[in-house]
């Protein structure tokens, strides 16, 4: 029987898929159909008692489908209840519970929506009215409780429908604050897992809310007190008698232990689709930390969620998968401690692939209704039609029954019905209807005709071909004709007609047919295809940083097609932008005047047209001066530091770098004169501070960022250290001496930070070094300076300067060492000698002074020399003295630049810091000769046609004896080039000579030089110029000068002049060349030349084989226009070569033999002579 069964159902499902499986459709609502719920109210409904019952059942059918209830099972008769009616056209019902208590129209009630082609039923909808009790009164002790222990204060709300949501507060109605340390459990308890005393107070209260009666339950409030131990004993003896009750010790740091879950491993189910919470609340000291893991998987990460400070672990959307083993661990330093908790996963049931749809067949067609749904447990299904079990219906041969799915083979007209499904498990049920309607329809498109789809280029694009008929009809897609048909591989026809276009190009618009068929007809629809231009962003906005009070924009250029009408929009961390005029929009900018901190934020420019968007973002980040910080703080107060901390202000986006810390003395300096102590790192907000004895701190902290330094903090209070002998002696220690029996030390004071303490004085030592003698001492006060008197000369000293106060003296000091005052060296340099090494440098050499006849510290020597005078006779004395200053010790030094065969005297002397000694004796040393200097003058005298004269003068620095000089020569071109050289020695007493044959206007150059037996001097230089010869002078006249030749210029001008203006009047008036009467004559139209006697410039030659002149652009017509002519006397030469003498006169002529004027006149010479032809009669030939 069983195999019977599934062949047979496998023999009816291969009917059905031979046969026409039809899609869900909307039937138009002109047609026949059985009734379909549209809308429904949930399966639970909650009464708001503030207003009326509203039960919602609306169904839409052909015929309009009418509506009864029932209610627990019941017929629900609308009319027998005054306060219930329903809407028209309608199923809803409503209830007016204004007059009557709500609770009696609680129930269950079904609503069923029916016409003559069958029965729809709603869902069960169960109504109920919320409950909210009061909380039972209950007579709360105080709780005392000892420090470090855990503790749960119980809230257990009444239980009300729905039930409460539960939170603790004080009297002042703020919530308690809430930590890893204290949390609310799932429950409502209150849990702490160690107390503190800041947790003692009288006002724990536990709210409980209503929403669906907006009421607030309050339980009665609870009173903490925590106490440590002796607190604990002294509170309880006074109420039993003194007895110590708390003897123990106190509480000690443990290993946490769990509160929640009690026991070790636990158990919890959950329904798939719902919502898994657990729970683990450990106690412990110091304070566990909860952490929570998945023992047979990995938690899932996009539905997980930890709450109350790592708590409760929260997973929505829960599914089969989520079942297992989940892990809790508590952990503190002491140790661990784990709780298990098992999940098992049920489900209600749950459609598959979705609930039954309904089903239009045509008669005679095959089709299937599923409704295939699962749960945990298995759920049962039950089949009805029009609202009664299909076991009970009337029999339909078409229609099997098969599990899950009805199976309808062969339909006929007038089997439509509406069949239910009802799936159920014990954690709920799935209710649905779906109709079976058999019509004969024949096609229609449900589409608009002619719609217009736009879409972006490169972008899908779907056109819809919504289409009803029975049988279903076929449908088919053309472009621009029914002759088009579309590339399958570009385009896909989905089985609800929707036409797709893979990826649309501007090829693709145009204009689209689809064409729905069956067996009953035919129906076509149009519609249109327009591809956009894609809008895009070119130009985004930037990252922005700005100070605070600058302004700042951004921009966003925006590329879009031409016929989309574009928006730009601007948003500001994902909102509008503020409703401020400092916010400036235009066409492809933000710009924001005077920034604020507020305006700090990401902003986004949107370019929205009617199809696509496009959209950039860019980040501004306003920085400012960082806020002083505040709250100073000094703790650990020891004598010689100090633990300073702080809080620091808004460091406006730019991280705080650094602190400076700074500070006041009150004690030694007036209020104000604020110093810098240290800086730290701006991550610290405390810093050790080392401290000076004797001081009054104030201090204050700077903070400092990229922008800047902020405000000084307000000044810490005032800290005072105590006084204490000093750490450190003066620095700087100097001796030395003003006069040559005194010694001077002198030191560097110590400030009042370094005093220490009060009564600051000096004890000044010091001794003769290397004497072994005892230290001498003073005490110096509010001075940094003492004078010995009465000492030797420039002897050295041992010296000391210990800083003392009225509580003590510092650590011995370290020695200086100084000398006593200088004097004038004694002594001179002795052994000075001389060693001339060339005409112009010498070396002097001299034995240095003896320290002790120094009388100080060695400075240098001075080397004082001068030029008696020069060996040559003729030369003066020079008596100016030239020193050559040495810095420390030396024994010789090399003169430089002196003057050749001169007489110098020298003297050496040493000096040191006080002056110079006395000087050596004084040495001499003569320089030997040396070239001479250029000659003092050159001048050129006497200058004729072909000679001139030249004289000089001796040069200044002969630096020897002159054995003659050298004259040098040569012609200058008008370029400035140089020709041959002449070369002349002269004797040393020349002083001028004569050059004679020199060519006459000529520019010479001449060189003249010294000589001494070293060699020859420096040149001076001079040019001079030859006259010239006035023979020739008088036979160079310049012709352009001459008058006769003005003349003939003047003339030449003249009748090239007229000759030009008779041409252009003859062209003007229409007069005619002769040489048009000749080409009139003639039937070549060639180009003829003019007679002599007609004003022509030369004769016609015909032995060129008629060859028209180059150049040449005579019209067709044979007439010279005006404006056809380049009006140039070239044109009228032979191949151009017509060209002016330099007088202008044309030298251009034609050759050949003349022919007669008779021969080549035309028609033309019968017409009267005109003027212009008289006046060129006149004009003689050239």
């Amino acid at each position: 029987m069983v195999r019977r069964r599934m062949m047979a159902r496998a023999r009816l499902l291969m009917l059905v898929l031979l046969g026409h499986l039809a899609n869900a459709v909307e039937v138009p609502l002109d047609l026949a159909q059985p009734p379909t719920i549209t809308h429904q109210s949930p399966k639970d409904y909650i009464i708001d008692p503030r207003e009326s019952i509203v039960i919602h059942c609306d169904a839409k059918g052909k015929p309009h489908p009418s509506f009864s209830w029932t209610r627990n099972g019941s017929h629900f008769d609308v009319e027998q209840h005054a306060n219930v009616h329903m809407k028209s056209h309608s199923g809803t019902l409503v209830v007016d519970i204004s007059r009557e208590r709500a609770e009696h129209y609680e129930g269950v009630y079904q609503c069923t929506a029916r016409n003559k082609h069958g029965t729809a039923v709603s869902n069960n909808i169960v109504v109920r009215q919320p409950r909210s009790p009061l909380w039972s009164k209950e007579k709360i002790k105080p709780i005392v409780i000892q420090e470090g222990v855990s503790l749960k204060l119980p809230c257990r709300p009444p239980a009300g429908f729905p039930p409460p949501i539960v939170f603790w507060m004080d009297n002042n109605f703020q919530r308690l604050p809430q930590s890893n340390r204290v949390s609310q459990s799932l429950n409502g308890d209150l849990y702490f897992s160690n107390v503190l005393r800041e947790d003692s107070r009288n006002d724990y209260i536990c709210y409980a809310r209503f929403p669906h009666t907006q009421t607030i339950q309050q339980k009665q409030p609870i009173t903490v007190k925590v106490l440590d131990l002796d607190a604990i004993n002294d509170t309880m003896a006074a109420f039993y008698n003194d007895t110590d009750l708390f003897s123990e010790e106190p509480v000690d740091e443990r290993r946490p232990t769990f509160l929640i879950p009690a026991v070790p491993s636990s158990s919890k189910m959950v329904l798939r689709g719902h919502v898994l919470e657990m729970e683990c609340i450990a106690e412990g000291l110091p304070t566990p930390d909860i952490s929570w893991a998945k023992v047979s998987g990995e938690l899932p990460a996009t539905r997980t969620s930890f709450l109350h400070y790592h708590k409760t672990l929260r997973v929505v959307n829960v599914s089969e998968a989520d079942a297992g083993e989940y892990r809790c661990t508590a952990r503190n330093r002491h140790g661990t401690a784990h709780r298990t908790v098992h999940v098992t996963i049920k489900a209600a049931p749950y459609w598959i692939n979705g609930a039954p749809r309904n089903l239009v067949l045509a008669p005679g067609e095959n089709g299937v209704v599923t409704c295939r749904a699962s749960g945990t447990p298995k759920p049962s299904i039950r089949w009805a039609m029009n609202g009664i079990p299909i076991d009970n219906s009337p029999k339909d041969p078409s229609r099997n029954v098969e599990d899950d799915s009805i199976i309808f083979s062969d339909v006929q007209m007038g089997s439509s019905a509406v069949y239910q499904c009802n799936i159920s498990n014990e954690y709920g049920y799935l209710l649905a209807n779906a109709f079976v309607n058999v019509l004969s329809e024949p096609p229609r498109v449900l589409t608009p005709a002619n719609k217009v789809y736009q879409v972006i280029k490169n972008h899908p694009a779907l056109m819809d071909c919504a289409s009803f008929g029975s049988p279903v009809p076929q449908i088919t897609w053309f472009k621009d004709s029914r002759f088009g048909t579309l590339d399958a591989e570009t385009h896909n026809v989905h089985d609800n007609g929707t036409l797709e276009i893979h990826v649309a190009q501007s090829r693709n618009s145009g204009k689209y047919t689809c064409v729905a068929q069956n067996s009953l007809g035919i129906y076509e629809n149009h519609v249109h295809l327009e591809v956009k231009e894609a809008t895009r962003i070119l130009k985004q906005p930037e990252y922005r940083v700005i100070q605070r009070g600058r302004s700042v924009a951004f921009e966003c250029k925006v590329k879009h097609d031409p016929s989309l009408v574009p928006t730009m929009t601007w948003l500001k961390d994902h909102g509008e932008l503020p409703d401020d005029e400092r916010f400036i929009v235009d066409s492809d900018s933000l710009t924001i005047t005077d920034v604020t901190e507020g305006d700090a934020g990401v902003y986004t420019c949107i370019m929205n047209t009617t199809l696509d968007h496009d959209s950039a973002s860019a980040e501004l980040t306003v920085v400012e001066r960082p806020e002083p910080p505040t709250d100073l703080e000094l703790t650990d107060q020891k004598k010689r530091s100090v633990q300073l901390t702080w809080i620091p202000g808004d460091e406006h986006n730019s991280p705080i770098q650094k602190f400076v810390i700074q500070f006041e003395d009150t004690l030694h300096h007036h209020r104000g004169h604020w110093h810098n102590l240290t800086e730290v790192s701006g991550s610290k907000t405390t810093a050790h501070l080392k401290l000076s004895p004797y001081v009054h701190y104030t201090f204050r902290v700077l903070a400092v960022n990229s922008m800047g330094v902020s405000q000084p903090s307000l000044p810490s209070k005032v800290f005072k250290t105590d006084a204490a002998a000093p750490d450190e002696n003066p620095a700087d220690v100097h001796g030395f001496g003003t006069e040559h029996d005194n010694l001077v030390i002198s030191w560097k004071p110590l400030s009042g930070l370094q005093a220490n303490g009060p009564g600051l004085h000096y004890r000044v030592m010091w001794r003769q070094k290397m004497m072994d003698s005892e230290w001498t001492a003073v005490t110096v006060a509010n001075n940094s300076k003492f004078v010995v008197s009465g000492t030797p000369t420039f002897v050295p000293y041992e010296i000391k300067v210990q800083a003392v106060n009225d509580y003590g003296a510092a650590p011995d000091p370290p020695v200086a060492h100084g000398y006593s005052g200088e004097d004038l060296p004694v002594s001179a340099p002795d052994s000075v000698q001389a060693y001339v090494l060339n005409s112009t440098l010498a070396e002097v050499h001299w034995v240095p002074v003896p320290p002790k006849l120094i009388r100080g510290y060695l400075k240098g020597y001075h080397v004082y020399y001068w030029r008696e005078r020069s060996l040559h006779k003729n030369n003066p004395h020079h008596t100016e003295k030239q020193i050559l200053t040495l810095n420390g010790n030396h024994s010789h030094a090399k003169l430089p630049g002196l003057h050749p065969f001169s007489l110098y005297s020298f003297n050496v002397r040493v000096y040191n810091g006080k002056g110079e000694g006395p000087p050596s004796a004084t040495q001499q040393f003569e320089t030997p000769e040396g070239v001479p200097g250029a000659p003092s003058s050159l001048t050129v005298t006497n200058t004729n046609v072909d000679s001139l004269s030249l004289d000089w003068k001796p040069p200044h620095e002969r630096n020897g004896v002159l054995t003659g000089y050298t004259l040098k020569y040569q012609p200058v071109n008008s370029s400035n080039e140089l020709g041959p050289e002449e070369e002349l020695a002269l004797a040393a007493n020349e002083t001028s000579v004569t050059l004679l044959n020199l060519k006459y206007s000529t520019r010479y150059k001449f060189y003249l030089n010294a000589k001494t037996h070293k060699g020859v001097g420096p040149a001076v230089t001079q040019e001079a110029l030859t006259i010239m010869d006035e023979a020739v002078a008088s036979r160079q006249v310049d012709i352009a000068t001459q008058g006769w030749f003005i003349g003939l210029m003047c003339a030449i001008a003249l009748l090239i002049l007229i000759l030009l203006i008779i041409c252009f009047i003859q062209r003007n008036k229409g007069g005619k060349y002769p040489v048009k009467e000749k080409e009139d004559a003639h039937t070549d139209p060639e180009f003829q030349p003019m007679k002599d006697e007609d004003c022509t410039f030369g004769e016609y030659s015909d032995n060129e084989d008629h060859k028209p002149l180059k150049g040449s652009r005579t019209p067709s017509s044979g007439t010279v226009k005006r404006d056809d002519s380049d009006d140039s006397l070239v044109d009228y030469g032979e191949g151009g070569d017509g060209q002016f003498n330099e007088d202008g006169s044309f030298i251009g002529q034609y050759s050949g033999k003349s022919a007669s004027r008779d021969a080549v006149e035309g028609p033309e010479s019968s017409e009267a002579p005109s003027p212009i032809n008289a006046m060129n009669s006149l004009l003689p030939a050239f």
